[in-house]
């Protein structure tokens, strides 16, 4: 099986890897993983994603034919979290934001096929498990995420949280930690340079602004290791 690229260097098969459809894809952190499970990927996102590492369709994912998802083995979606983010409930706002968990669920189970829904924690999905950057040997940051399925999952073990690196010298281990070696955090403030956060991530395509909302390769790699029984 040969690996080729498209004009604008992305990933693609010249041979036939069950095919994963990634909507909400914004720039490839679950897609990555997917590919690294033996998938080819296509995205969706409404917004053009010039940094995403494979073939991508600009659209509303919600607009989509059924019947077009259907012509897929596997459908991936990560619906925007804001409405359900932290923010959103310390602050009371979430209801400014699409609701957009519902709706794709209904496409995804009208397309009768096995699919993932990943998001924030607080988001309404069902039948869920729980990742984090402890649970993957190398991975250097903790972010939980949920993944609701319609197949199982074995959940791998949840290690306590380490210190994690920082910038604030009000913290007691101010000037102990190694960006480069302990855990960092990925957020929009963050407390890591870009290039550490791109190596406690795994990712190395990204821009900081899309590392902040992206989640490890890792993590859809263990998912999709376990969907493939299932295909």
């Amino acid at each position: 099986m040969a690996l080729i690229t498209d004009t604008a260097g992305r990933r693609t098969l010249s041979a036939t890897r069950p095919r994963l459809l990634d909507l909400f894809c914004a720039a490839g952190g679950s897609a990555m993983g997917y590919w690294r499970a033996g998938f080819e990927v296509v995205g969706v996102d409404i917004k053009p994603q010039p940094n995403y590492p494979f073939p991508i369709i600009v659209a509303d994912a919600l607009d989509l034919d059924v019947a077009f998802v259907q012509s897929f083995d596997a459908i991936h979606a990560s619906p925007p979290c804001q409405a359900y983010s932290v923010t959103a409930y310390r602050t009371g706002k979430g209801d400014t934001w699409p609701k957009l968990i519902e709706p794709t669920r209904s496409l995804l189970e009208a397309s009768d096929r096995p699919y993932v829904i990943e998001n924030v924690v607080g988001a309404p999905l069902q039948n869920f498990i729980v990742l984090c950057g402890t649970m993957f040997p190398g991975l250097r940051v903790i972010r939980h995420r949920l993944f609701e399925t319609n197949f199982p999952i074995i959940i791998p073990s949840h290690r306590k949280h380490p210190l994690v690196h920082t910038l604030d010298k009000r913290k007691r281990h101010y000037g102990k930690t190694d960006e480069y070696k302990d855990f960092v955090t990925v957020t929009g403030g963050g407390n890591c340079s870009v290039e550490a956060a791109k190596d406690a991530m795994g990712i190395g395509w990204m821009t900081k602004k899309e590392m902040n909302e992206a989640i490890p390769p890792d993590y859809t790699e263990f998912v999709g290791t376990s969907l493939r029984r299932f295909i």
